[in-house]
């Protein structure tokens, strides 16, 4: 049976199955909350390994011999970066499988200082919460799972993702999904992102971003004055693009986000360059978005050549784009998804559906079933040097429970494939 005729069968077929795993996931519940000082040790030691964007080698490395310590099998480092270890189900071998991933990288660049400062019942460093409180909690529920001896009817892939943030453009998980050995294997796709377990991402927000370098011949500011001006032609297209209309629902954006350029304050420039941000969960308004942003470059180009004397060279616009993640979905009757939030709601946590753009975004667009929750004890200021996260105790331990439990759940879903 092809493999999208399985995830079909996978929709019609799966079912929640409690009373066969709600002993053995307690008991890795039990053996989690045990681990509590380890986990916290090892989300400082985590965090304070620098993960920049294409820097995460060392944590990659850290979670090669992490993995390999807990058994897990097949335990590699893929082309791309990411860390991949398997641990068996109870039926055979090289079937359907479930994914659980969290990213290894940051958004903060080399050099940024990720020593964690304790406050408390709060952890604070850049990074300590998206993602690497995603990070520890996967290795505790490991821990946990082999500490009760919990076996799950399906094979479940951890995987420990690079580039999820920014100009990684989801290198890791795009590998997994488009090259990866396990490729065809992946039935179900969950990422722990960020600390707040009442989110469901089941909604993946598309994005495509783009660097514009506006050229031109440059000169004087006083002997050439009267030549086009790329400057000109930039400001010209940021003021046409934020003129465009674009649906409030579903919602799409656009931001001119940064500009760089210039040779001095008396020179008319030869190069600026424009970066660009589109958003939508919607593919087709994304598209939409794309091509008119791409055709108020050229109309922007044309003015200025129009406008300026061109007689010592024209303005022209290298066009490159820098940043293409897929919008998609999982529909809210899905079965990944209604034993997700059944799941969070018994341990407490009143759920709410989602867009964002997180690993998920790949998996979603090819149809494969997927969402993105958080875990721990909630926290805030992520993407700044200030972020923080909660690790009081029951908080801490409730919101591991919660997606330990997930794991189990989803691992033990009745997949039928007819």
């Amino acid at each position: 049976m092809a493999f999208r005729t399985f995830i079909a069968a996978l929709a019609l077929s799966a079912s929640f199955t409690a009373p066969a795993f709600a002993q053995d996931a307690a008991a890795a519940k039990t053996a989690l909350a045990g681990d509590y000082d380890r986990i916290v040790a090892e989300l400082i030691t985590l965090t304070e390994i620098p993960a920049p964007p294409f820097g995460e080698q060392a944590r990659a490395a850290y979670f090669v011999k992490a993995f390999k310590d807990l058994g897990l099998a097949e335990v590699a480092i893929d082309a791309e970066g990411n860390v991949t270890g398997i641990r068996r189900g109870t039926v055979s071998a090289g079937g359907p499988l479930v994914a659980i991933s969290a990213h290894l990288d940051t958004v903060f660049p080399k050099g940024t200082d990720v020593k964690v400062r304790r406050e408390g019942n709060t952890l604070n460093a850049p990074g300590v919460g998206d993602d690497t409180v995603g990070l520890a909690g996967m290795l505790g529920w490991i821990r946990a799972l082999n500490a009760a001896k919990t076996t799950t009817k399906h094979d479940i892939l951890f995987v420990a993702t690079v580039g999820e943030e920014g100009p990684g453009d989801l290198r890791g998980v795009r590998h997994l999904f488009t090259k990866s050995g396990y490729k065809d294997r992946i039935a179900a796709f969950i990422s722990f992102d960020g600390s707040d377990p009442s989110r469901i991402v089941n909604q993946a927000v598309g994005s495509k971003r783009y660097n514009i370098a506006f050229t031109g011949p440059g000169g004087h500011s006083y002997g050439a004055f009267g030549i086009v001006n790329p400057m000109a032609a930039m400001a010209d297209a940021v003021k046409r693009l934020y003129e465009t209309d674009v649906p409030s629902t579903p919602r799409t954006s656009f931001a001119a986000g940064v500009v760089s350029g210039g040779t001095s304050v008396n020179s008319i420039p030869d190069r600026i360059e424009l970066q660009v941000d589109m958003r939508s969960p919607d593919p087709k308004a994304l598209d939409r978005l794309e091509k008119r942003f791409l055709a108020i470059v050229d109309e922007a180009v044309a003015a200025e050549n129009y406008a300026r004397s061109t007689n010592v060279g024209e303005i022209g616009a290298e066009k490159t784009r820098i940043g293409d993640r897929p919008a998609g979905a999982t529909a809210e009757s899905h079965p990944l998804v209604v034993t997700s939030q059944r799941v969070l709601t018994d341990h407490g946590f009143p759920t709410q559906f989602q867009a964002s753009s997180t690993d998920s975004n790949i998996p979603m667009s090819l149809g494969i079933p997927a969402i993105t929750i958080g875990t721990g004890g909630g926290g805030g200021r992520a993407h700044s040097v200030d972020e923080y996260t909660n690790i009081e105790r029951n908080a801490f331990i409730g919101g591991l429970s919660s997606g330990l439990a997930v794991v189990v759940a989803v691992a033990n879903l009745d997949w039928a494939v007819k």
